[in-house]
């Protein structure tokens, strides 16, 4: 489910604020810089399921993922701030990073996490968030993927529809093109820093059937 705001806010050429280089609960960096590049052969893939907050901590408690970051995706607005995208008009969805190993965790395993983690039938929204900033996302870096995520989709559509729910409304589209903007230092890794803190409960409870 793509979002184009009718009003879209002009956003600005660059970051508006600073940002730790590590990650606080894995140690390794979240971005790729020039003094502290990641490793070869990792892959990167990027997802929006509601608030960014649980949806970054399920995937870095995964083995073999490298690292993660929260930020803002699929939007029209460069380099927006957090109170920019919650007004709906840069068009993000809240989407995390998530840079892994292939060789120690499968892209079939993250995107498992990722379908049974959340309610991906709800559109602009999870559980009691309303707005295009929770829509759900898979916005992928690689043919596999992409495969992959059209797959997954595929198989769980109709088990949901046969529990009740509706069709998938989840946007499975290329990163390129929709670039992921880091969300604010506080963001990063939030329920490490503030353990009782929000977390979204919309799963839905059904299982993935696929692989079959």
């Amino acid at each position: 489910m793509t979002f184009t705001p009718s009003n879209p806010l002009p956003g600005r050429p660059d970051y508006p604020f600073l940002l730790a280089v590590d990650h606080a609960v894995l140690g390794s960096p979240m971005r790729e810089i020039p003094d502290q590049p990641w490793p070869a052969g990792l892959e990167v893939i990027y997802v929006g399921m509601g608030c960014f907050w649980g949806a970054e901590e399920i995937f870095w408690r995964i083995p073999g993922v490298f690292t993660t970051a929260v930020g803002y995706q699929g939007g029209v607005s460069p380099h927006p701030t957090y109170e920019e995208v919650c007004s709906g008009r840069t068009g993000h969805t809240e989407a995390v990073l998530v840079a892994y190993d292939p060789a120690k965790v499968t892209t079939t395993e993250l995107l498992q996490n990722f379908w049974q983690e959340h309610d991906p039938t709800q559109g602009m929204r999870q559980g009691n968030d309303v707005g295009s900033q929770y829509r759900s996302a898979i916005y992928w870096t690689t043919e596999e993927q992409s495969v992959l995520a059209a797959e997954s989709a595929a198989a769980y559509e109709p088990v949901l529809i046969d529990r009740g729910y509706g069709t998938i409304t989840t946007e499975i589209a290329p990163a390129e093109g929709r670039p992921f903007y880091y969300a604010e230092e506080y963001h990063q890794q939030y329920l490490y820093k503030v353990p009782n803190g929000y977390r979204c409960h919309s799963q839905t409870g059904v299982p993935l059937p696929w692989p079959s």
